[in-house]
């Protein structure tokens, strides 16, 4: 939790005589992110593959005050992005102390507010709020009401006495209760019609209409959404006013190279084993292999939390080896691949007509970013001592029982497998799993080439001529 400095002012006539004057959270946006630019600070951190396309476009958006709507396919990071937003509030802001909404001490808005503004004048109580308590986020789902969003009536507040016409009997809704603060929309075309209207209403008209009375709020929030472009643009699932109140309509997606979708994987996944940039490498080609794969249902995207979770997959079974083997560290090898097609099938959509053959499709676009990964990391290297040896009988077993010094042991001293190593990023002198997955890859790369012959079962794979 973060502590409040001492020094910041506690009362409002302090707040005053401190400088601290309201300011719109569209200004407040503005010039954090401009002396962001300014100074060559990233504003994005964690932000990965956006640098030269959404994000210039995104910052124009919040130069000009606008509120965004970022349109993707599933698992292209729009949410990760919105999320950053906050980075670009002031760390602390001025609320009044106790308020239901987080009014600013020298602009209150509510009735109850107000009244108490006048009547403590500069005694008025300050708190202060972090930046991260002012981002606001709402997964859209059929049954989101407009109470939820925009607010009801507080039966308790009823039941103490006050009327149903009166404003202070109003439970606020999150949009509200987001004053002064970023409003963070997932998925705005699942709303139903009637909470985009409400919410419409909030932001372009400033009021709040509750059961039949209306309260004019002038709420200060930035909205930011996400859709699916086929929602929002084709299905007319959303209404054509709540589309012009956003001035921007910007759009994602999916990591645009090899090493970018590599960086996102490298960031994002919890990986209980060490995964070689080989192996992650070929797990971004597999993934942009779906992509552009007509057997897949591209409506729906091939999301990067799919090479996400083949990674975990993939350190999982190399963790799942070492306990086995007892070999250490635990060092994940191409032959963990295996694991990816029938685990993570579920996560994609196959276009109708492929029943039955999704395991078939997944094993030979998997091959294809083998080749290709082996192909770049060995270009130009001369592997035929390699299959040479091998098919003089030196047989090589590999599999979920056997640990990399056995790999190894199975193959005489061969010059290129130093090299082989060195092309994988490995130096001769690390523990023989990792020299073992370099090898394992090369080895792979010969049957893939129709070099060697591969004999596999449930358990081990065998490479031989």
């Amino acid at each position: 939790m973060n502590a409040v400095p001492d020094a910041l002012p506690r009362t409002a006539g302090a707040l005053r005589a401190a400088g601290y004057e309201p300011r719109p959270i569209a200004r407040e946006i503005h010039d954090n992110l401009l002396q962001a630019l300014k100074n060559g600070e990233d504003a994005w951190p964690g932000i990965v593959g956006f640098s030269r396309t959404v994000l210039p476009q995104l910052e124009r958006a919040l130069l000009a005050g606008h509120d965004v709507v970022l349109l993707g396919e599933r698992g292209q990071g729009k949410t990760r992005l919105l999320r950053t937003l906050a980075g670009l509030l002031d760390e602390w802001t001025p609320v009044i102390e106790g308020a239901e909404l987080g009014e600013h001490p020298l602009q209150p808005i509510t009735p109850a507010s107000i009244r108490r503004a006048a009547e403590l004048g500069d005694d008025l109580p300050v708190a202060w709020r972090h930046r991260s308590e002012r981002y606001t986020e709402k997964l859209a789902t059929p049954d989101t009401s407009v109470g939820d969003l925009i607010g009801d009536v507080d039966p308790v507040k009823v039941a103490e006495g006050r009327s149903l016409g009166d404003p202070e009997t109003i439970h606020f809704g999150l949009v509200p209760r987001a004053h002064r603060g970023i409003v963070a929309v997932n998925e705005l075309p699942d709303l139903a019609e009637r909470i985009q209207v409400a919410l419409l209403n909030v932001m372009e008209e400033r009021d709040i209409q509750v059961r039949g009375y209306t309260l004019r709020l002038p709420l200060d929030v930035l909205l930011v959404a996400t859709a699916n472009p086929e929602d929002y643009t084709n299905r007319g699932r959303i209404i054509t006013p709540l589309k012009d109140r956003f001035g921007a309509e910007i759009r994602t997606h999916y990591p645009l190279d090899v090493e970018s979708e590599v960086a996102v994987v490298r960031q994002e996944a919890n990986l209980v084993a060490e995964v070689g940039e080989p192996l992650l490498e070929v797990l971004a080609r597999f993934v942009r292999n779906l992509r552009e794969s007509t057997v897949i249902d591209q409506r729906s995207g091939v999301s990067a939390r799919f090479a996400v979770a083949a990674a975990e997959t993939v350190a999982a079974a190399a963790l799942r080896r070492s306990a086995l083997t007892g070999e250490e560290p635990a060092v994940a090898r191409p032959v963990d691949l295996d694991a990816v097609p029938s685990v993570l099938r579920g996560k994609i959509e196959f276009e109708p007509g492929e029943e039955g053959r999704e395991i078939e499709h997944l094993v030979h676009l998997l091959r294809l970013a083998i080749a290709e990964t082996a192909r770049d990391r060995f270009a130009g290297l001369d592997l035929r001592p390699l299959a040479d040896a091998v098919a003089d009988g030196h047989l090589v077993s590999t599999g979920e029982r056997v640990p990399g010094k056995d790999v190894l042991a199975a193959l005489p001293e061969l010059p290129v497998l130093h090299e082989v190593a060195q092309r994988a990023g490995v130096a001769a002198d690390e523990p023989a799993g990792r020299i073992a997955a370099a090898v394992e890859l090369a080895l792979e790369s010969l049957f893939l080439s129709r070099r060697l012959a591969k004999d596999s079962d449930d358990a081990t794979t065998v490479y031989g001529r």
